[in-house]
């Protein structure tokens, strides 16, 4: 299973499902920027970062994934950390988050690192321990399917996808958590294909409804608008970009208007 790009999706797309995780108000995740970060002139590659958008006062957050043993994860997560913070003095301080999906895969001796766990500036979490799919909030439940077992992870999902379409209020959240529940559930269940996985949990239908497929719709569109920058940057004109991205020249220009001066550049 996947589950790097999974969870890395996940916090990209939910980035206060991560706050919510670790016991902060949801809201936290705004002041915050997600994602990987390489360290100069080493092999290391810090693949979950949650940089601070603004201000000393909010820590950075260095996260791993961890679905197998590896007994030199502390050791490499603090020189990866101590690396970073050397390479580029940050102000803010740090806190280190490492998943697990459960408990017997955290075998690494921690005696050289033990004040760093006593002080909880790591923490470690167990997916399998976070309670009842039912007692927990959507975005915490949707990363424990990752670890349910098959048979959990039916019911888990069709509490889920009900739970999904009456609790999350906004149309392009409530499809992107719809549509990361499905690619968690293509995944577990590798020997069916993704239309049977649909019509199992009933998401064939609610994929034809008006408002899914605006929704998506929109979110496509908001993709391609994200893209222009970056196509630019990489050399290529306005017109080239319009055409690319499948977008008229207005809708391009339009969208530059809005960027920062320093995206323009």
């Amino acid at each position: 299973m996947k589950t790097d790009s999974i969870f890395y999706r996940l916090f990209q797309e939910f980035p206060d499902i991560f706050f919510e995780l670790i016991g902060n108000p949801p809201q936290t995740a705004e002041d915050y920027k997600f994602s990987s970060i390489e360290i100069k002139q080493t092999a290391f590659r810090i693949d979950g970062v949650f940089l601070p958008t603004q201000g000393e006062q909010n820590p950075i957050y260095f996260v791993e994934v961890q679905f197998q043993t590896d007994t030199e994860i502390y050791s490499r997560l603090i020189s990866e950390i101590y690396l970073y913070l050397r390479q580029n003095q940050p102000k803010n301080s740090w806190r280190g988050v490492v998943i697990y999906p459960n408990r017997s895969l955290d075998t690494a001796d921690i005696k050289n690192y033990s004040e760093f766990f006593a002080s909880q500036r790591i923490t470690p979490i167990y997916l399998n321990e976070l309670g009842e799919t039912a007692s927990l909030p959507v975005g915490i439940a949707t990363m424990k399917l990752v670890v349910d077992d098959e048979d959990t992870a039916i019911i888990a999902a069709r509490e889920l996808i009900d739970r999904t379409q009456q609790e999350i209020s906004i149309e392009p959240q409530r499809r992107q958590l719809l549509e990361l529940i499905e690619t968690i559930l293509v995944y577990k269940f590798p020997a069916m294909s993704r239309e049977e996985i649909e019509g199992m949990f009933g998401l064939s239908d609610l994929k034809q409804t008006r408002v899914y497929q605006e929704g998506k719709q929109e979110g496509a569109r908001e993709e391609k608008l994200r893209m222009i920058p970056l196509l630019l940057k990489l050399g290529l004109s306005l017109e080239e970009t319009a055409k690319e991205l499948g977008l008229s020249l207005e809708e391009v220009q339009q969208e530059i208007q809005k960027q920062p001066p320093s995206q323009n550049t």
